[in-house]
C-alpha cells in the first residue's frame, strides 16, 4: 500500500499535465492565424471605364419669345430620357477592411442628352399662311467627379457581388450644344419643307458644378492577384446644374429663341475594371481571398 501511493500519485500529476498541454494547444490552434488577419484589410488600385445615359428634367422652364395666339406649352422643350450614349474614365483608390469598402473614384465624365421644341408663325390675315419651325438640340457636358463611396461585399469568395452608396461633386469642364433646325414653309404657295445647317455653339458659360447622391451594384471577381470589377450605379443631381445668371447670355442661342432651362440631371452609370492589391503576403500567394 506504501509503494501504491507514490505510483499513484505520479500518475495523477503526468494525466493533469497531459490535460493541460491538450488545453493550451487547442487554445492556440482556436486563434486568428496571421494570414485570415491579413485578409481583413487591403488597398485596392486601379482603373475602370464604361458608359453613361442622361436624363434632364427641367425644374423651371424658360422662353425667349412668347406667342399671342396659341397657347405658350406648345413651344415646351421636349426632353429625352437615358437615350443618349455617353462614356467614363475612372481612377479608383479603395480600402477594404471586413466586409466593408471605403472608396474614391475621381471620374472623367462625358454625357450627352437632347431635347426638342418648335415656333410657328401664323399670318393674321390668313391662317393657311404659316411657318413651323422646329429645333432639334443636343448637349454634350463633360464634368470631373469626385465621389466618395461605401461598399458592403454580400458574399467573401471568390466571386463577390456588393451594394454602394456615395455621394459626389461634379466640376464643369466643357460644354457644347448643337442645334438642327428645320421647318415646312406653308406661306409661299405650297408647302416646302427646308432643313438649314447644323449649328455648334460653345456652351459652358450656360452650365455649373453639382452634387448629388449615388447608389448601385456590383461584382467582383478574383482572377489570381486581380480583382475584375463590373458596377452599375444611378447617379441622383441634388442641385441645378445650369447657370442662372447666363441664362440669356449666348447670342447665337437667344437669336433662335433658344434659353437654357433650370436642370436636373440624373444618370445611369455603367463600368468595368480591374484593381490591383497593395498588400501581399508572399510571392506565391496568388489570391487575397483563400
Amino acid at each position: 500500500m506504501k509503494r501504491l501511493l507514490p505510483l499513484l500519485i505520479i500518475l495523477s500529476i503526468s494525466l493533469a499535465t497531459q490535460a493541460q498541454f491538450k488545453k493550451k494547444k487547442g487554445a492556440i490552434a482556436s486563434k486568428p492565424s496571421q494570414q485570415s488577419k491579413f485578409l481583413e484589410k487591403q488597398w485596392w488600385l486601379g482603373f475602370k471605364a464604361g458608359t453613361n445615359l442622361s436624363q434632364a428634367t427641367p425644374i423651371k422652364r424658360y422662353t425667349v419669345t412668347t406667342p399671342t395666339n396659341y397657347a405658350q406649352a406648345l413651344n415646351d422643350k421636349s426632353y429625352d430620357s437615358f437615350n443618349e450614349l455617353g462614356s467614363q474614365a475612372t481612377l479608383e483608390a479603395t480600402f477594404y477592411y471586413k466586409g466593408f469598402s471605403f472608396s474614391t473614384q475621381p471620374t472623367y465624365r462625358h454625357i450627352r442628352f437632347s431635347y426638342s421644341n418648335q415656333f410657328q408663325w401664323t399670318n393674321p390675315e390668313n391662317s393657311a399662311e404659316r411657318l413651323v419651325l422646329k429645333y432639334d438640340q443636343e448637349q454634350k457636358v463633360d464634368y470631373a467627379d469626385f465621389p466618395l463611396i461605401v461598399k458592403y461585399d454580400i458574399l467573401r469568395n471568390k466571386l463577390r457581388p456588393y451594394v454602394q452608396v456615395g455621394i459626389f461633386y461634379s466640376m464643369l469642364i466643357n460644354a457644347n450644344k448643337s442645334i438642327k433646325i428645320s421647318g415646312t414653309d406653308y406661306a409661299s404657295g405650297g408647302t416646302n419643307q427646308f432643313s438649314n445647317q447644323e449649328i455648334i455653339v460653345g456652351a459652358k458659360d450656360l452650365f455649373d458644378n453639382y452634387w448629388g447622391l449615388m447608389s448601385g451594384v456590383g461584382l467582383d471577381y478574383n482572377l489570381g492577384n486581380v480583382r475584375v470589377v463590373l458596377d452599375a450605379s444611378y447617379w441622383k443631381n441634388m442641385s441645378n446644374i445650369s447657370n442662372t445668371s447666363n441664362r440669356f447670355s449666348n447670342d447665337r442661342l437667344t437669336g433662335i429663341g433658344d434659353a437654357q432651362d433650370d436642370l436636373d440631371l440624373n444618370n445611369i452609370v455603367i463600368s468595368a475594371g480591374v484593381l490591383f492589391p497593395m498588400r501581399f503576403l508572399s510571392n506565391s500567394f496568388k489570391t487575397l481571398d483563400r
